[in-house]
């Protein structure tokens, strides 16, 4: 199996620089903080009045290296990214996961394997940052050193999902480190799970890990990717739930994402079986949905991430079928974005949606307030 199902599953890289640069203030802006008046979001002329509608969805556009807003009309009304494959203040390479609070938007910047679009073809692209963008795409806050990867302070390899917590920390999947790491404002990683440049599935090991969310009862919660399961952890490192298996690939075979929705049950992304799975407390699959059984589906569409909605309905980022999809609970799609198959930047176009929210919406997800 390919080491980084966070840039692309089917490329094993190597990470060479690209850029330095950003903009790196001290502090976390708090969700109530206001942007100046007369701000524009800096990209494509877009009016502030867009931003933070009403069942809006984000969306990390990955190879498209953006991070969008649209509405339900499919149009963008706010973005980040200039889609440049060189990381930089107006720019994000390879953009695996975001997260709308007030007035900002939390991106990690995953950075792209080599062959995996034009701008990479002879190196990979590196990004290696986790930042807070305002309104105004202005990066007031980052961790990680742009285009350069690392394991020391304030410096990250290939980080594939971030996530604001409630105290304002920031809670990184650090992926090519092999390790979780909490962040608080000051950049002190405060705790960490997974050894640091060792991959296993032994104590206080993870192998390639993909996201992790802070649950109600402080646990952890780690999609372990490489190690096919998904673990709860807690915060002194024991293992206390966990579904899948490094041997049991019909199980589980490439965990993304996982998150605990209020009955008790596991939302997981199972990539590689092309599948969507809500497990409960006691390891029975009690719905599931398949990617790649739809018409249109190419063979492997290697979904990446998958989001309960408040409504009921859950949101998919079907990655190599360049869509994002919302289907009930029936498996019916009642809500896509992009062209099945086709990647692109041109109207209803994405190029590998890696990641997928309604904004304000954190059902089954860690609240950042």
């Amino acid at each position: 199996m390919a080491k980084r199902l966070g840039c692309s599953i089917f490329i094993v890289a190597l990470l060479a620089g690209c850029a330095a640069g950003g903009n790196r203030p001290a502090m976390l802006p708090a969700a109530s903080s206001q942007v100046s008046a007369g701000t524009t979001p800096a990209t494509d002329g877009l009016r502030p009045a867009g931003f933070d509608g009403e069942n809006h969805i984000m969306i990390a556009d990955q190879f498209n290296n953006r991070v969008i807003e649209i509405n339900r009309d499919h149009r963008i009304v706010w973005s980040f990214g200039d889609g440049s494959s060189v990381a930089g203040p107006h720019s994000v390479v390879a953009p695996n996961d975001e997260e709308r609070y007030g007035e900002f938007t939390l991106i990690a910047g995953t950075g792209a394997p080599q062959g995996s679009e034009p701008g990479c073809m002879n190196a990979p692209c590196q990004d290696n940052r986790v930042i807070v963008v305002n309104r105004a795409g202005e990066i007031v806050w980052q961790y990680g050193k742009t285009g350069q990867p690392g394991s020391g302070p304030d410096e990250l390899n290939t980080p594939v999902c971030a996530v604001r917590l409630p105290n304002r920390d920031v809670l990184i999947t650090d992926q090519a480190n092999e390790r979780v790491i909490q962040v608080n404002e000051e950049k002190r990683i405060v705790w960490q799970y997974g050894t640091t440049g060792t991959s296993g599935a032994g104590y206080d090991e993870l192998n390639n890990p993909n996201c992790a969310e802070l649950l109600d009862n402080g646990h952890i919660l780690i999609a372990d990717e490489n190690n096919n399961r998904v673990i709860e952890v807690t915060r002194d490192k024991q293992i206390v739930w966990r579904y899948g298996s490094p041997s049991d690939t019909k199980r589980l075979n490439g965990a993304a994402f996982a998150s605990r929705l209020r009955n008790g049950d596991t939302l997981i992304t199972d990539s590689l079986n092309n599948r969507i799975l809500e497990v409960s407390a006691g390891k029975n699959v009690v719905w599931r949905y398949v990617t790649n059984k739809r018409k249109g589906s190419v063979a492997n569409p290697n979904p990446t991430r998958a989001v309960r909605l408040r409504n009921g309905d859950t949101l998919i980022s079907d990655q190599f079928n360049m869509q994002v999809i919302e289907v009930n609970r029936d498996g019916k799609i009642v809500f896509r974005q992009g062209k099945i198959g086709v990647a692109g930047t041109g109207p209803d176009e994405l190029n590998a949606p890696y990641d997928a929210k309604v904004v304000g919406d954190f059902t089954g997800l860690t609240p950042p307030h």
